[in-house]
């Protein structure tokens, strides 16, 4: 099968000139016990897999990209129930392996075994079964490798769907929708008349926008510098867009000089965590969907948690139960209460991937899909 492989992190940009992912031909081994095979039918461009091709996050090489994708299962190892040959299905990056101690407390988007396995770059059930055309062991990413024709994944990475959801919508239920409506509808559980401001209009920060805008009377206020990114936000439900230096006046206006219930911060910004902060009412929260430079420090006044009783809430994954969410999310999306199409900007062939990480890391793209199996 082809795939796109990484081989060395932190390549310079244009990344249209210095390659740092090829496209390769891979062995990939039947799926093993717990294990199924999936047809890539679309996989999605994401800031993260963004963060390992610039050494953002750390990961084994060579390893094969891709966490964000939709497919067809065309093969199941034994002992795997509830998904058959022909089922449709979103991937789901971090495969929850039900036992530990996070997920049996119900939070399975921490579960510690997973952690573990996608830091390692093997799946859930054994070592990572990509060889490439010397015989040496390729690593997946987050147990998916979704820019590749064929992913053999954990039976816990994927969700089954209905057929009819376009390959186009379902691919980015599984990390956009997840991780964004999941800071809303989770983490934070905003409730009716309360107030939220989204930092960072990416295909995350967006579908925490749409989240909080299903909620009765929430005021949401979204912010980005860049501001052909702030129509689409008003499309996805924002009541009021801003970039950073004009966010304080805007929320001042819009709350009373109160400040907002709910801060989402999903740019990855130390520094943008801090100005979040600074804009929560007495009680306020904010919630840390981005993830930061490994050596990024944040420092803030500590006497605002304890003498204002504001809250600082991590949330991986939007601490999202997957099966239960993803057919949340898609009944909301059915119903037309969320425009999902405005996060997707345009669906290219696999080909054209390293033209595409600049296009994401300069802003020109919110969710760039790709056909791995086109001709």
């Amino acid at each position: 099968m082809r795939s796109a492989v990484l081989r060395a992190q932190g390549a310079a940009r244009p990344y249209a000139e210095s390659w740092p992912l090829a496209i390769e031909a891979l062995e990939v081994a039947a799926p093993r016990a717990g294990e199924v095979g999936v047809r890539i039918e679309r996989a999605s461009l994401c800031h993260s897999d963004l963060s390992v091709v610039n050494g953002s996050r750390p990961r084994p090489l060579p390893m094969a990209l891709g966490h964000e994708a939709a497919g067809i299962v065309e093969a199941v190892g034994d002992g795997v129930d509830g998904i058959e040959v022909g089922d449709h299905v979103v991937l789901v990056f971090v495969p929850s392996c039900g036992d530990c101690r996070e997920c049996r407390s119900g939070r399975p988007a921490l579960c510690s075994r997973a952690a573990e396995v996608n830091g390692s770059g093997r799946l859930l059930h054994g070592a990572s079964v990509l060889t490439d055309a010397a015989g040496g062991r390729v690593h997946h990413h987050l147990g998916v490798s979704a820019f590749a024709e064929y992913a053999v994944v954990a039976s816990e990475s994927v969700v089954v769907i209905d057929r009819d959801v376009p390959f186009d919508i379902a691919a980015m239920f599984g990390c956009a929708a997840l991780t964004g409506m999941g800071a809303v509808f989770n983490t934070a559980d905003v409730r009716p008349g309360q107030s939220v401001i989204v930092f960072g209009l990416g295909a995350v920060g967006l579908a925490a926008v749409m989240a909080a805008a299903q909620v009765d009377e929430v005021t949401v206020i979204a912010v980005d510098p860049n501001t052909d990114k702030h129509e689409l936000a008003l499309q996805a439900g924002a009541n009021a867009v801003a970039t950073r230096d004009g966010a304080a006046d805007l929320v001042a206006d819009l709350t009373g000089g109160v400040g907002v219930d709910f801060a989402i911060e999903a740019v990855g910004s130390a520094r943008v965590m801090g100005a979040c902060l600074e804009l929560l009412a007495r009680g306020g929260a904010l919630v840390s969907v981005g993830l930061p430079h490994p050596e990024q420090e944040l420092a803030v006044p500590a006497l605002q948690f304890a003498g204002a009783g504001k809250r600082l809430l991590g949330s991986y994954m939007g601490d999202a139960v997957p099966a239960r969410d993803i057919a949340r999310y898609v009944a909301l999306w059915r119903a037309g209460r969320l425009p999902m199409e405005l996060l997707h900007t345009d669906t290219v062939p696999l080909a054209e991937i390293n033209e595409s990480l600049d296009a994401l890391a300069e802003g020109r793209v919110i969710r760039r899909l790709f056909v791995p199996n086109a001709a």
